[in-house]
């Protein structure tokens, strides 16, 4: 059998409030909405679902969508807890400012750090990411 062709198109990150948490990634990234739909009917008022997209048209186009019931994963890890299922690196060529961005646009710095050039940052949804320096 041969491969077909296949490509990530995006990732899809859940959350109660997938749209406030679509506004934080616009914020801190600046990607273009490209979709965002409010709750739909007869569902609870943080339903609803988004995309952004770089400007980089090879780019990974992120998503959020609403997960009744999500709990954010843990940071650390633990067992028992939520577990995370993904993350995202984000790369910048000038870690401490983009540190300084990302906790001005609603970001909270974790308070495990297990390397010295990342900084583990967590989402208002509590979904960590880390910031790295490199190219952009």
């Amino acid at each position: 059998m041969t491969q077909p062709r296949l490509r990530v198109a995006s990732v899809v990150l859940s959350s109660a409030d997938p749209l406030t948490l679509g506004d934080f990634y616009q914020q801190l990234l600046g990607y273009e909405v490209v979709g965002r739909y409010p709750a739909r009917p007869g569902m609870p008022e943080g339903d609803g679902w988004m995309m952004l997209r770089s400007t980089d048209p090879a780019a990974v186009k992120l998503a959020f969508q609403y997960e009744p019931g999500y709990e954010p994963p843990t940071w650390p890890p633990a067992p028992g807890e939520a577990q995370m299922m993904l993350h995202l690196d984000i790369a910048a060529p000038d870690l401490e400012a983009a540190v300084e961005w990302a906790l001005s646009a609603g970001a909270t710095l974790a308070e495990h750090q297990p390397q010295e050039r990342v900084r583990v940052l967590l989402d208002p949804a509590g979904h960590p990411f880390c910031l790295f320096p490199g190219p952009v």
